[in-house]
């Protein structure tokens, strides 16, 4: 794989436009969708303006009622004759955030330029990145480059809750208005210009516990849910020190986290119920579904269940993890392309998820994550930001990859 950009054609990578990349940024922070809140039709609307202003050819797929996915691809003037011929690359990323909560001293949904960063809910998970794809493209379409493959971005809705967004993609992605075939998926998540091969998956976990009401004078008579439900998560803990000690070299280890629980009815009564969340952090092999079989299995031998008690589990939100070989073309490729703009390009594995995790098991393209913004300093936080050096550099190496990946000569030769 060479540069791609044949004679005669511009680099794209020099039709990256600072002042466009901060514009379409701060217009996806004002457009909010927080997320629960079932808000991301005003993100779509304006991605889906920037998109078709720039020539791509868009497609919006409601997910459910006024939260729709959008795909938009460079067009078929764009990619020449050959460009529906080959397989493409594939951009990935979402259009909710998490709620902007107490405690910021900007307006969380007005984004604001300071000291060359941007300030506002989502602009470094994950507005950032989008405009860094969509930037990106432009540019490559500015330059006049033939492709030999569609570049597709494709942003889901639902990302930082239930999926249903990117599990509505993967069950019909040419309904969707994706291609056929990729040899790539990179996730504009924030990695600080890193490059992540392989992320963790998670689940959800709820637990119904039952028992039998008595009063609390006489609790013999009944069976305490509640004391039922302590027992069980000492389970739970113990299995979350056992994985600690079974860490994956990439990824850590998998992990249990209890996030909330509830339960009874008063101090005077036995407590006939408790319900407990749960959160399962997953290794890429890993099935949620074994997973609570498993704690069912060890919940009856350990004697808690029975006898008036009674346990169901549900797993209620599945995350796929994935794992991308250090070794793979892909990964090269994309490594490559952000050492030709000047980037370090760390590799490395993610503690978080992403939806990267469905298209690597779902639709079989390998995936990596790679964005502007910091995951750990940045996303979710009070006054998050990010800066506009690292939106620049993304949209250059987005554009250096799509050219080193698909370029073949400038339109028309």
């Amino acid at each position: 794989m060479t540069d791609g950009v044949g004679d005669g054609a511009a680099d794209p990578r020099a039709l990256v436009r600072e002042d466009e990349l901060v514009e379409l940024t701060c217009a996806l922070v004002d457009a909010a969708g927080e997320n629960p809140g079932g808000t991301e039709q005003a993100v779509v609307d304006v991605l889906e303006r920037a998109c078709r202003e720039r020539g791509f050819d868009v497609t919006v797929s409601p997910v459910v009622a006024g939260r729709p996915n959008l795909v938009a691809t460079l067009s078929r003037e764009t990619t020449g004759s050959r460009g529906d011929g080959g397989p493409g690359l594939l951009f990935l990323g979402h259009s909710d955030v998490v709620p902007a909560g107490p405690g910021w001293t900007r307006e969380p949904f007005a984004a604001t330029v300071d000291d060359g960063r941007v300030y506002g809910r989502g602009s470094t998970d994950m507005k950032g990145g989008l405009a860094a794809v969509v930037i990106a493209m432009a540019a490559v379409r500015a330059a006049g480059i033939r492709l030999s493959g569609p570049v597709t971005l494709a942003c889901t809705v639902d990302e930082e809750d239930l999926g249903l967004g990117i599990r509505a993609l993967v069950a019909d992605p040419a309904a969707a208005g994706m291609g056929a075939e990729y040899l790539g998926c990179v996730v504009a998540e924030p990695t600080d210009l890193g490059l992540v091969v392989g992320c963790r998956g998670d689940s959800y976990l709820e637990m119904e516990v039952t028992g039998v009401p008595a009063h609390s004078g006489r609790p013999g008579d009944g069976r305490n849910a509640i004391d039922a439900a302590s027992r069980i998560l000492e389970l739970v803990r113990a299995d979350h020190e056992r994985l600690a000690g079974e860490g994956d070299a990439l990824l850590g280890p998998a992990t249990w986290n209890v996030g909330r629980i509830s339960g009874g009815r008063g101090s005077s009564i036995v407590a006939p119920d408790a319900h407990v969340w749960l959160d399962r952090r997953l290794l890429p092999e890993e099935d949620p579904d074994a997973i609570a079989a498993d704690l069912a299995r060890r919940i009856e031998e350990s004697g808690i269940s029975g006898d008036g008690i009674g346990v169901e589990i549900t797993v209620t939100m599945e995350m796929p993890g994935f794992r991308t070989p250090d070794d793979h073309p892909f990964v090269r490729a994309v490594h490559a392309a952000g050492v030709e703009v000047g980037l370090s390009v760390p590799i490395g594995g993610w503690s978080a998820a992403c939806d990267g995790g469905f298209v690597a098991r779902d639709l079989g393209i390998p995936a990596v994550v790679a964005g502007p913004g910091g995951l750990n300093d940045q996303a979710h936080q009070v006054d998050e930001s990010v800066g506009i050096d690292e939106l620049v550099d993304a949209a250059r190496w987005y554009a250096s990859l799509i050219v080193r990946l698909l370029g073949a000569a400038p339109a028309g030769a």
